[in-house]
């Protein structure tokens, strides 16, 4: 979310000299986007963000591919992902195309003896269970269910979460994640008719300029490998920063429904859009009004996008059998609909308390490996009368 933002302590001009009370220099970071032309932020170490120690042997977490071409309803069961002690570990991916990586993770430990960037791509985290915090030189973003965490690309960070039970939802968008342009106005403020305003965006607070040597392990993924470097100095090491790029927050309870006199297209629920997706937020909302209206969602052929599904908490009315953690897949190319005898069904309903995270990708998505040892091989059958 481009909102200004600083913290800690940062000279009155930009690139000029920023000096410790010993009469050393800090050493400033210009972290841009799109070389110079997009958002950026300037940063203050303590030391210089490129003492490397050690360089360890590369390693692959490339998504195995187990249908690369498909055209079948597909149902994956999110909560079948097994727990494991290891955050990075713990990441499965299960849908993936040139444009953006969903995965699930279920980690039981807080990362406490590495630190991780994601080189090539923004990721958003939705906490389905857990809470905790969010670390990073930027400063810390205490985080709870139902939050977004939006962690752009090249952030140093770890997460320090507070119990063993943890499910989180993952993207990894290979462009920049934004908020709707039409939500917004020509100077990047959020408009009236947004869903979610600038107040409801969590920044990062409590900076804690951590100034040590030794030897600190982060691991660097890009290009589908991960790369263990070892630096000289601590990676929170920031004084000071003030621009526009850096992680945040948005809960999914503090998107405010759009609703009308007959159902609602799915863009109304959007909240984030990346190059080729959208992500959308489903939250308890009241039905349509007119006399006549059909709260149920009408049958729909994707012809440019699949879609995809993750349920998270509430009786959604459109289908049965819903469990939480599940993902529904409806590749473009065949039509998709409610479930037989939910639309009569829903006539006269005036609220529905459905929580659920929506993507709609214009590129087909291929399943892994992971996504078809969770995968309900009926679920192409659930329409049937």
């Amino acid at each position: 979310m481009p909102i200004y933002h600083t913290l800690g302590t940062i000279p009155h001009k930009r690139h000029t000299q920023f000096r410790k009370p010993d009469g050393t220099l800090y050493a400033e970071e210009l972290v841009s986007t799109e070389g110079f032309s997009s958002l950026y932020s300037l940063v203050y170490h303590a030391y210089p963000p490129t003492i490397v120690k050690e360089l360890g042997e590369p390693y692959s977490v490339e998504p195995k591919i187990a249908r690369e071409k498909h055209l079948k309803h597909t149902s994956l069961i999110g909560f079948n992902i097994k727990p494991e002690d290891d955050y990075l570990k713990s990441r499965k991916p299960v849908l993936v195309n040139a444009d953006l990586h969903i995965s699930l993770a279920a980690p039981r430990k807080s990362m406490t003896d590495y630190f991780y960037k994601n080189s090539q791509a923004d990721e958003v985290i939705f906490i389905h269970v857990g809470s905790g915090t969010l670390i990073t030189g930027f400063g810390k973003i205490k985080f709870e269910y139902g939050d977004y965490l939006v962690i752009p690309r090249g952030t140093i960070y770890q997460l320090e979460f507070d119990s063993e039970d943890n499910r989180l939802f993952i993207v990894e968008s290979f462009s920049p994640i934004r908020s709707p342009k039409r939500y917004r106005n020509a100077y990047g403020q959020l408009m009236e008719h947004s869903p979610y305003c600038e107040r409801d965006i969590k920044r990062p607070t409590d900076l804690e300029t951590i100034d040590q040597k030794g030897d600190f392990k982060i691991l660097i993924k890009k290009q589908g490998l991960i790369y263990p470097y070892t630096y000289g100095t601590h990676p929170f090491d920031f004084v000071g920063w003030d621009g526009f790029h850096y992680p945040w927050a948005f809960s999914i309870h503090d998107f405010e429904p759009i609703t009308g006199r007959v159902h609602q297209p799915p863009p109304v629920h959007q909240t984030f859009e990346g190059h080729n997706f959208v992500i959308c937020s489903f939250v308890p909302r009241k039905f349509d009004y007119h006399p006549l209206s059909i709260p149920a969602p009408y049958n729909h052929s994707n012809v440019d996008s699949d879609e995809v599904l993750y349920y998270v908490d509430g009786d959604f009315m459109s289908r049965k059998s819903v469990v939480k953690g599940q993902i529904t897949l409806h590749p473009g190319g065949i039509p998709h609909g409610p479930a037989p005898g939910s639309v009569e069904k829903s006539i006269g309903k005036e609220f529905t308390d459905e929580l659920a995270v929506m993507i709609d990708p214009f590129r087909p998505l291929m399943l892994t490996e992971d996504a078809v040892n969770i995968e309900d091989g009926n679920y192409y059958k659930s329409w049937v009368i």
